[in-house]
């Protein structure tokens, strides 16, 4: 059985950080393409950021360039995204997703709000 459970979130204020980080099992995480979606209240779940099996290339929404990095952990078959300078429209919920061709699962999200 796949899971992904994402963990990290919570109540910042503007420009502070957020660290999360999303633990993998079931599959062979070496293997999968990894990335960040987040979903904000009333709008379509959009992609933040993406890295390759190795963490060789990765690319991210022009929204968080500069503010946010993606990076990945093999051998503990975890994902993290470093979350930096904050903003109020960062506030969503946030989604693990790992892809192999036409294989994909999902976490359950965490919730990021940033507020003051």
């Amino acid at each position: 059985q796949v899971q992904l459970v994402e963990s990290g979130g919570g109540l910042v204020q503007p420009g502070g950080s957020l660290r999360l980080s999303c633990v993998a099992s079931g599959l062979p995480f070496s293997s999968y393409a990894m990335s960040w979606y987040r979903q904000a209240p009333g709008k379509e779940r959009e992609l933040v950021a993406h890295i390759t099996l190795f963490g060789g290339s990765t690319n991210y929404a022009d929204s968080v360039k500069g503010r946010f990095t993606i990076s990945r952990d093999n051998a503990k078959k975890t994902l993290y995204l470093q979350m930096n300078s904050l903003k109020l429209e960062d506030t969503a919920v946030y989604y693990c997703n790992a892809r192999l061709g036409s294989m994909t699962y999902w976490g359950q999200g965490t919730q990021v709000t940033v507020s003051s």
